[in-house]
């Protein structure tokens, strides 16, 4: 198996949450809008998701340049994102290696029809845990942030052997949590998730599944 990384985590924690009122606003609801991962869960009000996801200058950016870095990747680098939701990691790769091939696909065609225009036509509609339309280890580096623990175990299985499959190198950030306090963070928050594991157990899942690849877990604190 990978290494733990800390790539994602800056990023993650300079959003700022409030924990109760979301699990106190209609949140059964919200839960269900937000599954479908239309308009309302990615631009809508917040108590439905994100509450408008934004392309923002250089948030990105170093998360993408860790990522070449970390890796290694050469100029002509070919990358898949799994989950790509609106490509801005993607979109931010490209201007860093503008002669790297650069992949994504996302469940979501909201998301899809509302990505990074430059880029758009490197997206599709796919969902993560079906077979990939790609080669074994066609891709330098397949990643997949915050986006397969939104799966139920039996699919979690098929998306991590699909991610195996396609990519040299691979990373995938999930969500877990270290005590209490932030399991029940998570739960209050967690609008779409169905993988609720402790980092132990999500080690477990992934040498279970025959995932070799590096992962980072971000924390609700």
């Amino acid at each position: 198996m990978g290494k733990e990384l800390k790539i994602v985590s800056a990023v993650h924690k300079s959003t700022k949450r409030e924990y109760l009122p979301r699990m106190m606003d209609d949140k059964i609801n919200c839960m269900v809008v937000a599954k479908k991962y239309g308009f309302d869960y990615w631009d809508g009000e917040r108590k439905f998701g994100y509450g408008g996801y934004k392309y923002m200058p250089g948030r990105w950016a170093p998360v993408a340049q860790m990522l070449i870095d970390h890796y290694k990747l050469p100029k002509n680098a070919k990358i898949l994102d799994v989950g790509c939701g609106k490509a801005f990691l993607l979109y931010e790769l490209s201007l860093l290696l503008p002669e790297a091939t650069i992949v994504g696909f996302d469940f979501s065609e909201y998301a899809i029809k509302n990505s990074k225009e430059e880029i758009r036509d490197k997206l599709f509609v796919h969902k993560a845990q079906d077979k990939y339309p790609f080669k074994d280890k066609e891709f330098d580096l397949v990643i997949s942030l915050t986006t397969l623990h939104n799966l139920e175990v039996f699919d979690l299985k098929k998306a991590l052997k699909e991610v195996e499959r396609v990519g040299k190198n691979k990373f995938i950030v999930v969500e877990s949590y270290r005590n209490e306090a932030e399991l029940f963070n998570l739960e209050c928050w967690a609008l779409t998730a169905e993988a609720f594991f402790s980092p132990k157990a999500w080690e477990w899942l992934f040498k279970e599944f025959g995932y070799t690849g590096d992962y980072e877990f971000i924390y609700f604190e």
